[in-house]
């Protein structure tokens, strides 16, 4: 914002030059006040911005996701491309190509399609409102939109 503020004032420094040739001192002072206006309402726009990201929702927060009743151990959760460290944000299924959105605990989106990986699991199918995952053991993780991950042997 001091950029626009130092342009205004070279815009009023000029047009104040080229002025103070006129014989007309009433249009100067009221471009002056215009002038004094506007750069009031630069900086009531200087507002500060607050220090959480209120677009990234529980992601901003300490507790970085909120798990279903199973515990996770500290290995999966410090895992950065664990299912726990997503957040489920949308679901297109189409007659060909089915495909997911997730954000990461940093905001950054991902996209899947069925049959790729995301980490250590593989994108298997979607339903209306969850997507699962096949582990390497064969059993599922599911996902949906409340954020609830839960485990199953089968989907």
């Amino acid at each position: 914002m001091n950029l626009i503020n130092l342009i205004i004032v070279i815009i009023i420094s000029i047009l104040m030059s080229t002025w103070s040739v006129a014989d007309n001192h009433e249009k100067e002072k009221e471009l002056i006040e215009k002038a004094k206006e506007i750069t009031e309402k630069i900086d009531s726009l200087n507002e500060e911005m607050p220090l959480n990201d209120p677009f990234a929702g529980e992601s901003s927060s300490n507790n970085k996701n909120v798990h279903s009743q199973n515990s996770v151990s500290e290995e999966v959760a410090k895992d950065v491309m664990s299912l726990y460290n997503f957040k489920l944000v949308g679901l297109i299924s189409g007659k060909d190509y089915s495909y997911i959105s997730l954000i990461n605990s940093d905001g950054d989106p991902y996209s899947l399609t069925i049959g790729q990986y995301l980490g250590k699991i593989k994108l298997v199918d979607l339903r209306l409102t969850e997507a699962i995952f096949e582990k390497d053991d064969k059993k599922y993780i599911i996902i949906d939109f409340n954020n609830q991950i839960r485990e199953a042997d089968e989907y």
